[in-house]
């Protein structure tokens, strides 16, 4: 049995959920930044990630191939959320009402977002790991 594909499938695994916990460890970094000096208000990004379309070849072209999946990254896109308006007079970012624009974050969701991330890099790693123990004691069998 050719444990490659396991490997690969649980690297890309914890590869997407290293780039999710990134990304959200940046909308959290940036939650109350004000717009620039330019005038642009940070946007909230998400990680969109989808499964390795398999083709026909790879999954009945050889007989003894190995089809390999796994999961890719399509991309990080921007989320369109509304400002987080915050009434705040003094504020050099304020106003002509006293309010301060801050990026449309949802600290709840973000902590949510980042502990499922949390959980799934650890599945990934535990399936890893459960893989490299099948592989050594087949081999530790085809040894005796």
């Amino acid at each position: 049995m050719d444990y490659n594909a396991s490997f690969q499938i649980s690297a890309s695994g914890m590869a997407i959920e290293k780039l999710r916990l990134d990304v959200t460890a940046a909308n959290l970094a940036n939650m109350h930044t004000t717009a620039s000096s330019i005038g642009q208000l940070y946007k909230p990004m998400r990680v969109i990630s989808q499964e390795v379309p398999l083709t026909f070849e790879k999954q009945f072209g050889d007989l003894y191939a190995v089809a390999t999946g796994g999961a890719q990254v399509v991309g990080v896109e921007p989320q369109t959320s509304a400002p987080r308006m915050v009434y705040e007079p003094g504020h050099p970012q304020a106003d002509s009402k006293g309010f301060v624009a801050y990026p449309g974050i949802n600290h709840t969701s973000e902590m949510v977002n980042l502990m499922s991330a949390l959980r799934a890099y650890e599945a990934n790693v535990v399936a890893m790991n459960a893989a490299k123990t099948m592989a050594s004691r087949a081999l530790e069998i085809g040894g005796q």
